[in-house]
């Protein structure tokens, strides 16, 4: 199961701070990205949850799903091509319970996660 994401473009973080209300200048301005000595500014880390919550709900009905968390591994830069994954950890007792990850092109694995979902697949 994969979830493949345009490119994350400079657009995208604007709009998502918009409209989360996340307005953290180090994911939209270069400025202060590199004066936090990054190259470039990335991702805010509630839309690359996002993306992985796209994918459980492509998968089953938001109304399936029981549990849902992830860990931050690394960021997001800006121009990132992120594909997300899932993967059917156990089936038990009416639950599923799945493996997510959030992978870039160069191998990098930016979140990885958990989510515990209603019946199967």
């Amino acid at each position: 199961m994969k979830l493949e994401i345009p490119p994350i473009s400079r657009t995208t973080l604007a709009l998502y701070a918009g409209a989360s209300g996340d307005h953290n200048p180090i994911h939209i301005d270069l400025d202060v990205a590199r004066s936090a000595g990054l190259e470039d500014v990335f991702a805010h880390g509630m839309l690359s949850m996002s993306y992985l919550a796209r994918l459980l709900t492509d998968l089953v009905p938001q109304e399936r799903i029981r549990s849902y968390s992830v860990r931050f591994t690394a960021v997001t830069p800006v121009h990132a091509r992120p594909t997300c994954t899932a993967a059917v950890r156990e089936v038990a007792d009416g639950l599923t319970r799945l493996d997510l990850t959030m992978t870039l092109d160069d191998g990098t694995v930016t979140l990885q996660g958990q989510a515990t979902i209603e019946g199967e697949l």
